[in-house]
């Protein structure tokens, strides 16, 4: 809680009105509320509620998207077709994100690509100064300006010699907020994650 407090007043100091950021844990308990039924809205649109203040649970059932139930470590598949879904599509059968060259290339990075099991079977966000005592947050996410993006930078190279402590991996949203960022946290020298960059 100390660390919490420090950080709101150094926060509102040298960032006045950025929005504040949202932690997130994985739990068994279910004392925070979540949707009431699976929605197949992206897992990041169902985060502006608790940018605005509203603590949420998701779990397993809860997330309606197949990335978002993979990438938050709830589901170890993707939709069928997921390679041509990335690329170039199936005519007259599935319109192509254009994402990647080739279907070929989708498999490789998905062979190659990081994954992990949920811990618990719910996964909380919370507003940082929404959270409890009790709380112990796996990663803090930021929804930054380019000025306050560019702050962010400079703080999370601020004690490391490492010339890549900040990375971008390619990934969908939601891997870019919570798988990349969970699995960073374990590492000797955590990095720190810039994502969302799929339109």
């Amino acid at each position: 809680m100390k660390v919490k407090e420090e950080f709101l007043k150094l926060w509102k100091k040298r960032f006045d009105g950025a929005e504040l950021p949202i932690a997130f844990f994985f739990t068994d308990d279910d004392r925070v509320p979540g949707p009431a039924h699976s929605t197949d809205r992206c897992l990041i649109a169902n985060l502006a509620r608790v940018r605005e203040g509203t603590p949420t649970r998701f779990g397993e059932e809860t997330i309606g998207c197949p990335g978002g139930r993979r990438y938050t470590g709830f589901a170890e598949g993707l939709r069928p077709g997921f390679e041509f879904f990335l690329s170039c599509g199936i005519p007259g059968k599935m319109e192509g994100e254009r994402y990647k060259k080739s279907p070929e290339l989708v498999r490789e990075i998905l062979a190659k690509g990081p994954k992990f099991k949920a811990p618990g079977r719910y996964l909380v966000f919370k507003r940082w100064d929404l959270l409890d005592a009790g709380d112990e947050p796996d990663a803090v996410v930021f929804f930054a300006t380019p000025d306050v993006l560019a702050g962010l930078f400079t703080l999370a190279s601020f004690d490391t010699a490492e010339p890549s402590g900040v990375i971008a991996p390619f990934s969908a949203g939601c891997g870019s907020i919570v798988l990349h960022p969970y699995l960073e946290k374990d590492r000797p020298e955590p990095r720190a994650v810039i994502g969302m960059f799929d339109p």
